[in-house]
């Protein structure tokens, strides 16, 4: 910083602090970020050092030095300790509690990331994409598996077989094309050729063979996969003798063994061709990831929370896989400890070597959900030249941290960069001289702003969206042969280390950029360096609860234990003590015979038709005091005999009740006012209880059934 030297030096600095106090332009960093550091002072912010011995801090090169006291900087520093930092820009996100900051103070992490920050996170998640957005995470993620779960454990090995016996069925279409070729070779009459590649059929002795039965195992369990994979298990029960056991998947998956890394043979595999060449098609077009899959089985295991590369490893045999777990696994949280995903067995290869991509982008807002995509990225190179033979570290995994403690193999192309890495500029360069100059804008590009956006909304109501706060990610992404680029995971506080030329150019860059979209983008909204604008939404109102968590549960209806017969041979008389003995009075003089024949009648019919029933009217009750009202005189006859099985009026009181209770409807847990009911089964009748009612008027006096006007 320039300034005249006429003016005290410590006036000036004074002055540039006491504006800085009042501008609330005060920092705080955490972490080896020099270039954070220049940029912000650049722009008129005083840094705040933090204490040496302070949690917060744990660079030394960050410190307070008593030996740069001179030094303008530091002499603002010491001027602003006692202010609070309205800037914070930490290697950790736990080094500030963001739920002590005020609403102004800027924080450079969101909390509760880890739903795509950490590879279990980002594992189990994605599964979920299809709740927000009309995608399927398959199409740009490799199948993943928290492998210390019993459920995710099982899925994966019925993953590992179901691949197994897929990738038998891909030998045989194979193992067909070879024999072509070698039928091309004899007819070119080169017997040399035909010699050497002769071993793949079983006249040579040395070679292992495998009996047919093998196809006819991976052809019935590619059918089931095959059927789960349509949906069509659904509808249908799956029949179990047609699933393979557990013997039979072990044999099958030893046999595989031999097949793919053992160079054993199937020796009718020809009269397979036809049925391995129909299922394998159906697979393909069925499954999503057919490209990546390849035919080795191999995967990649991960711990579930740690970066830069440690502790990972690649493994192709199940059992391995699963006892590097089980003995490896000591962790106290043991569902997040380790991931198994499918390891991408066709990437695209320069100059036959691997590479991954590292791709920047930022969040400055969770809700209206805003994402800024960085136009610049770049590839990092393996040591070694590509082979699936050999699973070690310094072939397949691409990170810096990683391959610095390897030397590049000598027989690598000369043409790759000593340092292991190139821009996304030098690849265009490169595609376009390949002939494929379209594919980064049109395939690769795209498509990584595509997985972002489908990732990012798929965590955006499970991060806390403070406002204020923002967070740089770093993505890595590897191509398959087809340009079409995979998410591998998300890194939280991505290394800006320069630890090459093109780190050193683009970290810095990258910084700089940050803090104008955060910073200066407020007052010039067109100031965002590389950075381009990739999803901007509406304001939402979130829903108080999770949408993943929302589930349909129900109870199956219960038929009743024992149907319940209806009582058809009931009788009145029976059921009343003492019915005959107070039965109703008659006026004609031959009442005591008219009672003798009901009673006489009643046993005879009761023995020809139980569900016919004779009944006299009974006597009806006393007048309770206070009531006025009064009953005329009763006919005398015998009312005559009444079938009540097509028809009855069932009252759910007995006579014998005082205190009547109505009806209880135990379905719908409610008292029922009306408890008379009307049924078409021939239930038992009984007798009313209550006279505040007027008895039926019929103008028909047939045979001996009377009634007069009544009045109660």
């Amino acid at each position: 910083m320039s300034f005249s030297p006429k003016l005290d030096k410590y006036k000036l600095t004074r002055f540039l602090a006491e504006k800085a106090i009042r501008e609330k332009k005060i920092f705080a960093i955490c972490g080896p970020y020099p270039v954070i550091r220049a940029s912000l002072r650049k722009k008129g912010w005083v840094e705040k050092k933090l204490p040496p011995k302070s949690d917060l801090q744990d660079n030394k090169a960050d410190t307070y030095d008593a030996d740069d006291e001179d030094d303008i900087h530091d002499i603002m520093s010491r001027l602003v300790r006692n202010e609070e930092p309205s800037f914070f820009w930490t290697i950790k996100k736990d080094a500030v509690n963001y739920r002590d900051l005020h609403f102004d103070q800027m924080l450079n992490h969101y909390a509760r990331t880890g739903s795509f920050t950490t590879k279990i996170g980002l594992c189990l998640n994605l599964r979920n994409l299809p709740w927000y957005v009309q995608a399927n995470p398959n199409t740009f993620f490799p199948r993943c598996y928290g492998i210390c779960m019993d459920v995710e454990k099982q899925d994966f090995i019925e993953d590992y077989r179901n691949t197994a016996a897929s990738n038998i069925l891909k030998w045989v279409v194979g193992f067909n094309v070879c024999n072509k070729k070698i039928q091309k070779t004899k007819e070119k009459g080169c017997k040399e050729d035909v010699g050497q590649k002769k071993g793949s059929e079983c006249s040579d002795e040395n070679v292992k063979q495998l009996p047919g039965k093998l196809i006819d195992m991976a052809c019935n369990a590619c059918e089931i996969y095959l059927g789960r994979m349509e949906h069509k298990d659904i509808d249908t029960a799956v029949n179990s003798s047609a699933t393979l056991n557990e013997e039979e998947w072990n044999e099958l998956v030893e046999q595989y063994y031999s097949l793919v890394h053992e160079g054993a043979v199937i020796c009718n595999a020809h009269n397979y061709i036809t049925q391995c060449q129909r299922i394998l098609t159906k697979i393909m077009s069925a499954n999503p990831q057919r490209d990546i899959d390849g035919s080795h089985n191999i995967w990649i295991i991960k711990p579930g929370a740690k970066s830069r590369g440690r502790e990972i490893v690649c493994k192709d045999r199940l059992e391995d896989i699963l006892k590097l777990v089980e003995t490896t696994d000591q962790c106290p949280v043991k569902d997040s400890k380790w991931v198994v995903q499918k390891y991408i067995e066709t990437p695209l290869l320069i100059y036959e070597t691997k590479f991954d991509i590292r791709q920047w982008f930022l969040v400055t807002d969770w809700n209206p959900l805003t994402v800024w995509f960085y136009k610049e990225s770049y590839l990092r190179f393996s040591t070694q030249c590509f082979s699936l033979n050999n699973l070690d570290s310094s072939i397949h995994l691409c990170n810096n941290s990683i391959q610095k403690h390897y030397k590049n193999a000598a027989d690598r192309n000369l043409l790759l960069p000593c340092h292991n890495m190139w821009t996304s500029t030098k690849f265009q360069e490169y595609l376009q001289k390949r002939g494929h100059g379209s594919m980064w804008q049109n395939v690769v590009y795209p498509s990584m702003k595509r997985a972002i956006f489908y990732t990012m909304k798929m965590a955006q109501d499970k991060v806390e969206a403070r406002k204020n706060s923002f967070e740089l990610y770093g993505a890595d992404f590897i191509l398959g042969q087809d340009f079409k680029p995979w998410l591998i995971e998300i890194n939280t506080s991505p290394t800006m280390f320069p630890s090459t030329p093109v780190t050193t150019e683009l970290c810095g860059q990258v910084q700089e950029d940050t803090l104008k979209v955060v910073l200066s983008r407020k007052f010039d909204k067109n100031d965002t360096g590389k950075f381009e604008l990739l999803w901007r939404q509406p304001l939402l109102e979130l829903p108080p609860f999770n949408t993943t968590d929302l589930a349909v549960e129900g109870t199956g209806i219960r038929r009743c234990r024992q149907k319940v017969s209806p009582v058809t041979n009931y009788n009145v008389q029976e059921t009343l003590p003492g019915a005959q003995q107070e039965s109703v009075p008659y006026h004609s003089a031959n009442h005591e015979k008219q009672r003798q024949s009901i009673i006489a009648a009643n046993e005879k019919q009761n023995l020809k038709d139980p569900k016919t029933m004779i009944y006299a009217i009974p006597k009806p009750l006393k007048r309770q005091p206070g009531k006025t009202n009064q009953v005329s005189d009763v006919p005398t006859e015998c009312i005559g005999h009444t079938d009540f099985a097509s028809f009855i009026v069932q009252p759910t009181q007995s006579v014998a009740e005082t205190n009547p209770t109505p009806h209880m409807n135990r379905a719908k847990g409610k008292i029922d006012p009306n408890f008379w009911r009307v049924s078409q089964a021939a239930l038992p009748f009984q007798v009313m209880n209550s006279l505040d009612r007027k008895l039926p008027w019929s103008s028909k006096t047939s045979g001996n059934n009377l009634f007069r006007n009544t009045t109660l």
